[in-house]
This record gives structure tokens, sequence and C-alpha cells, in this order.
């Protein structure tokens, strides 16, 4: 059956005014201004009303309110181990009496009950979970899924008395239309279809109620057990507690709608422009911290494979669309959206990808980015031994770790890597063989890294879902190849001066591998490959990599060279007869070698997107009259005339 949905935040969580004032929060006035409004229609301004206080996550006052409530936080732990172990014992006993527990429909549903009991932490796991169909059985995967947006609903009367607390009206003096009943209802809040005075559909976003006791006392209790895991396991590198106080600050943020609302503007400016992405439009008038008012969006989940084609819509190109945005998300830009479950991604019924939700969102900075880049760069071409460079400069590895014993586990872990099927080897798989790894060597797990592990895991749980074959390197490294061949940061150019050269030697079969992937990027085009290189060519950081391709590009031409004289004298010799004139040996083994990659490569760009034979002409006479490809051309002529004068001279003292 086809839906229209609109997920409401998987990870929003409600705040009440009224409560101890002690609570462990510190509440502090946001120093940004007004944004940009996000806007696929005519723009409208947000209203000049004071701005609320915001919520933000302190983990020395949350210490500071549980440390003398002990009898509160046992409550807690007793509140989460005894229906834990309960089920957990039901599944032992069910397993002794050989029932088979992975497609026991009545298991499934404890578990989602469980999971919805426990708390929006606990839920959050089991939407994680929901996204993965090579970890978790069809019977219980169809109950977890359930979780994202069918989770029991709050009444009305505490929804509306949000809206009006919040708004400064009753919800009849603010919309002209409000669905009866919410439409969906998610771990932290719940959403009611509505409609402006205006005309204009929108989702009405309400936070639950009563939520921030229980979500500071769950971050307590995890940080406590956290640090002494730390303290006791020394096999434990990882900053534990760090991880903790990223998610706490993540989750924290999403208390505050307006926050959110500021998530979705900016996501809007970076993503918004690509081609058949759609971010909804934020509606300021009816916005606040605990409501929300969204454009609505129709639409269906990613996952009902079924739905989307009926409609005629390619769900595997949707997702090649979101792998591709992602890619942006976390290797260009650096703002991700780290809860991409299929509530929050949506196809829309004219075909386009739109997410939803940007209560969790995350940053990655450029030095990272850039070290994911290279990292990926080093798995796919098998040179293990930069991969753990990578490491040390990611901040897994201190820079005075002995690397000789992990650069050949990382060999094992990675055998297999290129071409293999998300079903076969996926992030989920590579994570697994990782995690042994940093067990067995001094590897210590940044807090910055398990936001995108579960956003990329989450990701392709969704492409595993819809097509089992989906290949995450072979989607991914078109895009990573033409950023290396494109990108002018320095980190980029030295990684593609690395990985071009080996002991001096250069390494044509590795430049035919990137312009072919590069190719295969909706963004890259023959006139972009052209422009960039030429300017990096020209410039002192592209010295090396130019004096070196010159180099090539001679041999390049001595060989044809040798190879014509070559054909000439033997033409004359055998069918003119002219005996007297000496046979010129053609180009040597390594320059025939030199010629054909040059062959190829010319071969892949006229197959490069943009390449026209009838634009050619003007192309290459504007190419022509530019100073930075004069200056190339001098560097050509006289690096030629020095080489055929130094033959010159071999040739004269021989004889």
């Amino acid at each position: 059956m086809m839906v229209k949905s609109f997920t409401p935040p998987s990870s929003q969580s409600s705040v009440q005014d009224s409560g101890n004032s002690k609570l462990s929060v510190i509440e502090i006035v946001p120093e940004n201004g007004i944004g940009a409004l996000v806007s696929n229609s005519p723009t409208m301004l947000r209203t000049t009303q004071a701005e609320p206080e915001t919520l933000r996550y302190d983990p020395v006052e949350i210490l500071a309110h549980y440390e003398h409530k002990l009898l509160q936080v046992l409550r807690r732990i007793l509140a989460v181990l005894q229906p834990t172990l309960s089920y957990v014992f039901g599944l032992w006993w069910d397993n002794k009496r050989g029932v088979k527990v992975k497609n026991d429909r009545r298991r499934a549903i404890q578990l989602r009950e469980l999971l919805t009991k426990l708390g929006p932490a606990y839920i959050k796991i089991g939407q994680a979970l929901s996204t993965r169909p090579d970890l978790v059985p069809p019977v219980y995967l169809e109950e977890l899924t359930r979780l994202q947006d069918q989770l029991p609903a709050f009444p009305n009367e505490i929804a509306y008395q949000f809206i009006e607390e919040e708004l400064g009206a009753k919800p009849e003096g603010i919309y002209a239309e409000v669905s009866p009943e919410p439409i969906a209802a998610a771990s932290l809040g719940q959403v009611y279809k509505g409609k402006l005075k205006t005309g204009e559909e929108v989702a009405i976003k309400v936070q639950r109620p009563d939520l921030r006791e229980i979500i500071t006392i769950d971050l307590y209790i995890l940080r406590r057990l956290a640090g002494w895991v730390q303290r006791k396991v020394k096999r434990v590198r990882s900053d534990l507690v760090g991880i903790l106080d990223e998610l706490g600050d993540r989750i924290f943020e999403e208390m505050d709608y307006i926050h959110e609302g500021e998530n979705a503007e900016r996501f809007f400016e970076l993503y918004g422009h690509i081609q058949d992405i759609y971010v909804p439009k934020i509606y300021w008038e009816y916005t606040n911290r605990r409501v929300l008012t969204m454009e609505w969006i129709n639409g269906i989940k990613l996952t009902q494979t079924g739905e989307i084609k009926e409609l005629g819509i390619d769900a595997r190109y949707l997702i090649e669309v979101g792998v591709q945005c992602s890619l942006r998300q976390l290797l260009e830009d650096g703002f991700f959206h780290a809860d991409p479950h299929p509530g929050n991604l949506l196809a829309t019924f004219d075909g386009k990808l739109a997410y939803l939700d940007f209560g969790m969102m995350s940053e990655i900075s450029p030095p990272q980015r850039y070290g994911l880049i290279e990292a990926i760069v080093h798995v796919v071409n098998r040179d293990f031994e930069s991969l753990a460079q990578d490491y040390v400069k990611l901040e897994f590895l201190s820079p005075e770790t002995d690397l000789t014993p992990i650069i050949p586990a990382f060999g094992k872990v990675f055998a297999n890597a290129q071409g293999a099927s998300v079903a076969e080897l996926n992030i989920k798989s590579i994570t697994d063989d990782l995690s042994a790894l940093m067990y067995e060597y001094p590897f210590r797990v940044p807090p910055y890294y398990a936001l995108i592990i579960r956003s990329l895991v989450t990701l392709e749980g969704i492409a595993i879902y819809i097509d089992p074959n989906f290949k995450v390197l072979s989607e991914a490294y078109p895009y990573v190849s033409k950023r290396l061949l494109t990108d002018p940061a320095d980190e980029l150019r030295t990684s593609l001066q690395d990985l071009l050269f080996k002991d001096g030697k250069f390494r044509w079969n590795r430049l035919e591998n990137l312009l072919k992937n590069a190719r295969s990027n909706q963004d890259y085009d023959f006139n972009l490959v052209v422009s960039q290189g030429i300017d990096f060519l020209s410039s002192e950081r592209g010295a090396f990599i130019c004096d070196r391709l010159l180099d090539e590009l001679i041999n390049g031409l001595d060989a044809m060279s040798k190879n014509a004289l070559h054909g000439v004298t033997s033409l004359l010799r055998e069918r003119v007869g002219l005996t007297a004139i000496s046979e010129t040996p053609g180009a040597t083994v390594e320059q025939q070698q030199t010629l054909e990659h040059i062959r190829r490569i010319v071969g892949i760009l006229r197959e490069t997107r943009g390449f026209d034979p009838a634009k050619l002409a003007p192309q290459i006479a504007q190419i022509v009259v530019n100073p930075k490809v004069q200056n190339l051309g001098q560097k050509i002529a006289h690096r030629f005339t020095q080489k055929a004068l130094a033959k010159l001279i071999r040739q004269l003292l021989a004889a």
C-alpha cells in the first residue's frame, strides 16, 4: 500500500520549562543570529520574536545532579536490567526447547516492546538494527522498522498545550487544519498533518513530555560505566567517555527544534542544489523550541521498494543519489546527517530523494575529511603502508606507534575489499574486522568516528535492503577519484603525487584507473579535468608531477619518432631496395609501453563527459592562448631540445 509519510524525529527530546532548578543542563541564550530560510519556494521571513533559551549538554552538571541520587540511579538500572534479563532468559529457554528464535514473531514483538519501554536511547539502538538485514532476521527486521514512526503516541491535549505555550496561540488559531490524531510517532516526538491559513500543507512536529530526565540519567549511567571500563580494562584504549559525550552533545542539540530548523537551512544551502535531492521548507513563524512546522512531503520510504516500483521510480538510483550526497557530506563539506534511517529518507512522487529530520547532525573537520579520502584511495590501491600512516593522521594511532606489524594486518582485513559486494564485504564487516585489529594493536578510536560509522552503516543497510549486490567502494571511488584529480587542497595533491609515483617511477596504471573512475561521477567532465589539470601542473605545487609527466611525454614523443623513422628505413630497405641505408631501431619496450599508456589515456579522455570533437578546435585555441599553457609548452620545448642535443652528442661521441 502506498503511503504518504512524514517521519517525526527519531532523536528529538522534549523539554518542559518546569522542573527542578538543579536539572543537569546549562541553559544559555544562543549566540547565533537569524539564519537564512530553507526555501524551495518564495522566502518567508522568520519573525523577530525573542530568542528562547537553548539546552546544552554538560556532563559535569549531569554528574553533580545524580551523584547524590543513588536510589534514583539504582531504580533506573533495575528498570533496564529486569526486563532485559527476562527477555534474554526467554530466548535461552526457547533455544533449549528447540524453538527457532530467529523466526519467532512473538519474540520479535517482545523485543520491539522492550526497546520502546526502555526509552529513547534503546529505541535508537533498535532503529539502527532495523536497517541491517545482513544482521537481523526478517521477522525481527519487520518489527524493528516500526520503531521509526509507529510508536505509541502521547495525548493530543499535551501536544496542543505545547503548541500554545511555544507559539502563543491555540492550534486552531494558528493552523487552518490539524489532523485529529498524529500521523506518525517516534521515540521523542510525534507529527500531525496540518494546513496553514495561507493554504500550504505542513507537518507539525511536537516533542514528547518528560523525556529530559530519562535521557540524562541514561547518559549518566552509560558514562559512568564507560569510565569504569576505560580505567579497569586495559585492552580498551578508545575514548569511550568521549564517544558518549559526543552522543550526548547531539542528543541535547536535538532537544531544540530551532536548532533542527537551522540545521535544515544549512543542509539545504550545502546540498539542496544536488540533482534529485529535496529538502523541505521550514516555516519559522510557526516554529519554536518544542514545536517545528515544516513543509509536508508526500513520499514513500526507500525500503518500500514495491510501491516505489509501481510509481516507475528506480529505488536503486535514489540510493546512488543518497550515497553521492553522503560522500559530499562526509568528505567535502563535513556537515553530515547522522541518522539517515528509512523513515528519514523518502522517495517523492516525482522521483526525488527527500531528507527529513535534521535533529541529529554532526561535523567532521577538514584534516579528518582529507584523511578519510586518502584512506579510501590507499585501500582501493592496496597501499597498506600508507594506510597505516593515514590512521596516524586520523588519530587512531599515536605517532610513536610501531607500524611494522600493523601493515600486514591491514592486508588481511582488506584482502578482498575492491569489487566485493555489500552483501559479501561491506562497511559493517570491514568495521568488525577492524575492531578485532584495533583490539590486538594499540588503536584508540576518536569520538568523531562513532557518528560517521553510524551514518554510513545505516545508509549501507538501506542499500543492502534495496540491492544486495550494491558495491559501496565502486560507488564511492568515482567521487574520490574526481576529488583527487580536481581538488586544489595541498593534502590531496600530495596524495595524488604519492599515488602516481613510486621509487621515482610514474605509475601509468594508477592514472588510468583514476581517470576511468572519475568519469563515472556526475560532476566530472572533460573541461573540468583539463582546466584543473592545467592550473595544477603550472603551479609550484604541481612542479614535481609536471616535471615527471614531461619526462614521460618526451619518452612517448621519442618513441613515436623512433617508430616513424624505423618504419621509413624499413620501407626503403625492403620495398625500394636501398640496402645501403641502415635500418634505424624502433622504440624500446619501455618506451613502447609509455606510448601505449598515453594512447589509452587519450581514449579515456575522449569517452569523458563533455568531450565534443566539434568543439575541440575552439577549445584548443582557447587553451593555447592561456599563459599557463604557454609556459607549459615552453617547458616541453626546452626539455625536448635538451634531450635531442644530448642524444646527438652521444651519437657523435660514439662515432
